[in-house]
């Protein structure tokens, strides 16, 4: 698990190997890819890149900022992403 202590993502460049990568929710209906560049993509159902944007990792926080420029958080607790009213698992 993260600590406060770790870099950002996307902030300055260095990456999180715990971070990135695809989570998704436990009935597989949304799938969120968290990429090194600091970038995600979120699919849902069968509408891919429903929304995309970039995030930032703050110790175990993540800000998420929509092309759009709507902005959600999200926090990492014993490996799970809990993303606003979502609960999202790190696919293998």
């Amino acid at each position: 698990m993260a600590t406060n202590t770790e870099s950002t993502a996307g902030a300055n460049g260095e990456r999180r190997p715990d971070v990135v990568g695809m989570w998704t929710t436990a009935d597989g209906h949304i799938r969120q890819e968290l990429r090194p560049d600091g970038r995600y993509d979120e699919a849902r159902g069968t509408r891919r890149s429903a929304y995309t944007g970039r995030y930032t990792v703050t110790g175990n926080h993540i800000d998420y900022v929509d092309d759009t420029g709507f902005t959600a958080t999200g926090d990492i607790r014993d490996g799970v992403l809990h993303h606003e009213h979502l609960v999202l698992y790190r696919e293998a």
